[in-house]
Parts: structure tokens; C-alpha cells; sequence
């Protein structure tokens, strides 16, 4: 299932910038990888922060990641996206500057409370289906 049918609007948004930045984390960190490519880790990377965002429970309401309350990353994946964010966050800026200029405005917003019942994108669609 590809990104553009799970996920919309803010997820969307947060995905395409996370997806940007691995693609900046893995060129310099895995060369041997095809050039238009990712490599198979920061893929399963990348499939895995695509389930975290659909099943965020603040859903279209999501702050940034280290602002959350809620820490819904696996402690190894969660030290990995560190790890790409801290490597490709300052590098964003010339290749991507609008992504990474609204991705530093959202950064600033407040840490909100405890998020709604069922808010999560996952919960919706499934409301839908129903």
C-alpha cells in the first residue's frame, strides 16, 4: 500500500518530509544503494514510520515528534530517526526549504495534552469502512 493511500493531509506532509530527509540521510550513509533509491533498511524505515503516522492517536492534530507526548516509536527506531533527523534536519534546507521551514514553524507550536479518542488516521478510515 503506498503512502498517498493511507495517509493525507499533515500526515502526508510529515511523511514526504521524513521520506526527504532519509533520502538525504541514506545517500551519504549507504552509497552502494541504486541512486534514485533508498537502501532496504532505510525502506523498512520508512514503511515503519508510515504505520507510526497513520496510527498516530492525535491524527490530522500532530505535533512534531519530539514535542509528543506520546512516544509511539520502538526505542531502536525511535534512536534511528534521531539519528536521520540530527544528520539531514540542517541539510534540508537547500535541497527542500519550504519542507523544512514549515517543519521548524510546527517545532515551535506547544506540546498538546492527551489526544481524542479514536483521532487517529487508521480510526477514521476504519469509521469510514463501516
Amino acid at each position: 500500500m503506498s503512502e498517498t493511500e493511507l495517509l493525507t493531509g499533515q500526515l502526508l506532509f510529515e511523511f514526504r518530509t521524513i521520506k526527504a530527509m532519509v533520502n538525504i540521510y541514506c545517500k551519504a550513509h549507504h552509497p552502494m544503494k541504486p541512486s534514485h533509491d533508498v537502501c532496504e533498511q532505510c525502506r523498512e524505515f520508512l514503511s515503519y514510520a508510515n504505520t507510526r503516522l497513520d496510527r498516530c492517536p492525535y491524527g490530522q492534530d500532530k505535533p512534531t515528534c519530539n514535542k509528543c507526548p506520546v512516544h509511539c516509536y520502538k526505542p531502536h527506531m525511535k534512536q534511528k530517526a534521531r539519528e536521520i533527523m540530527i544528520f539531514a534536519g540542517p541539510r534540508m534546507l537547500l535541497p527542500h526549504p519550504i519542507m523544512a521551514i514549515k517543519h521548524l514553524l510546527a517545532e515551535r507550536k506547544p506540546a498538546p495534552g492527551l489526544p481524542p479518542e479514536g483521532a487517529s488516521n487508521r480510526h477514521k478510515r476504519k469509521r469510514q469502512m463501516s
